[in-house]
């Protein structure tokens, strides 16, 4: 019996799809919603010397996080569990399914960059490759 699932979300219709998923296929079962901010996508400034530069985008990243959260909390009809964490998103990913000692991970198939979608996002084949869970892929 599946207690505890990790269901990763960053705002795309994908991991919304996921989250429904979850959600229907295992009523019972406490929901952990997933947010990865990701460094690498920051455009921090700071090496043209705006002071602050770095520290503007954490700020907004982390609201950004929690209005995605939020929102997709809400599309579910029981309580859920949220969670920020900072790094690259498919080993961080691993690394909170791991630490929340969850029994699954329910991931969308793409998320929003369009780059890698030839057959699966490269997040979600690297989640499914190295987790050390079962994964569900939603499409």
């Amino acid at each position: 019996m599946t207690k505890r699932l990790l269901v990763p979300v960053d705002g795309s219709d994908c991991s919304a799809d996921a989250l429904a998923f979850a959600a229907a296929e295992w009523p019972d079962a406490e929901l952990v919603l997933l947010h990865v901010i990701n460094p690498a996508r920051s455009a921090s400034g700071s090496e043209l010397g705006m002071p602050g530069a770095v520290e503007q985008w954490y700020e907004n990243a982390t609201t950004l996080s929690e209005t995605i959260l939020s929102n997709a909390a809400a599309t579910v009809d029981r309580d859920v569990e949220t969670l920020t964490e900072v790094g690259r998103p498919g080993n961080t990913i691993r690394e909170v399914a791991e630490a929340e000692d969850v029994d699954g991970i329910v991931i969308g198939s793409h998320g929003r960059t369009g780059v890698s979608r030839v057959l699966l996002g490269s997040v979600a084949e690297g989640v499914v490759r190295k987790a050390s869970v079962p994964v569900t892929v939603v499409r």
